[in-house]
């Protein structure tokens, strides 16, 4: 299996940090953000990545190389522009194959590594995900405070998207769930899309209305983060370096 590291954004939200450095390479506990998840891919027995990039990305191709420091192989999807998370994995394609790849966002944490994603995405990936199946499986968190209405809903192993309300009756209250930015993704899924910037929810939120959309919930104890912003880092680093 193979995965892919989004990493092309600017990252204006982590201004000024991100005005001379990209966001992947923001250290985090002692090392860059990016290093972190790479070890992590590393150690669940993934050691084919793709990462792509647009500001700034000759730094961050030199600071990480062809892997090998890391004991993984990186090929690189260098953007022009920033083409955002659906036009960045369409213009990887070649570089990730045929088969289903776990996709991870560059800027979110949890405190644990990667191999429940790995197992899970193995047993999803052989059972479920499939060019005529389901084309994503996407995890889930407990709702942060930056996002406390949620993204999608989680029912019967299938994610789901009430954009519009349309699934609460009598004005209920539907839980919804945050999505982790760790995902397995069927290259079908933005096959058909044109090269270009395209942003990723429109092309889930179709493929959810069609059911194709699996999920998994993981729980508070995961030590989610979306690390989008200088305080969130600095709350992070200073939570892990506690740990040291």
């Amino acid at each position: 299996m193979k995965a892919m590291i989004l990493a092309a954004g600017r990252g204006t939200r982590m201004a000024p940090l991100t005005d001379h450095c990209p966001k992947p390479l923001l250290p985090l506990a002692g090392k860059p953000l990016i290093v972190h998840h790479i070890h992590k891919l590393a150690e669940a027995g993934i050691h084919e990545i793709v990462i792509n990039h647009a500001w700034l990305g000759p730094m961050i191709e030199e600071a990480l190389g062809d892997g090998s420091q890391f004991g993984v192989s990186i090929q690189y999807s260098a953007e022009a522009e920033a083409l955002e998370t659906a036009g960045g994995i369409r213009k990887a394609l070649p570089l990730l194959g045929d088969d289903p790849f776990l996709l991870i966002n560059g800027d979110v944490w949890i405190d644990g590594g990667y191999g429940e994603f790995v197992r899970s995405a193995a047993m999803t990936g052989e059972n479920a995900l499939s060019g005529d199946g389901c084309l994503a499986h996407l995890w889930l968190v407990p709702n942060p405070e930056h996002n406390p209405k949620g993204d999608f809903i989680l029912s019967g192993g299938l994610v789901l998207d009430d954009q519009h309300g349309q699934m609460a009756p009598n004005n209920m209250d539907i839980n919804k769930l945050t999505f982790s930015g760790i995902s397995l993704i069927h290259p079908a899924l933005v096959a058909g899309l044109e090269q270009g910037k395209r942003p990723l929810a429109p092309v889930l939120r179709q493929a959810m209305q069609n059911k194709r959309v699996g999920g998994s919930a993981l729980d508070a104890e995961c030590g989610w983060v979306d690390v989008g912003t200088p305080e969130r880092l600095r709350q992070l680093h200073d939570r892990l370096t506690q740990r040291i």
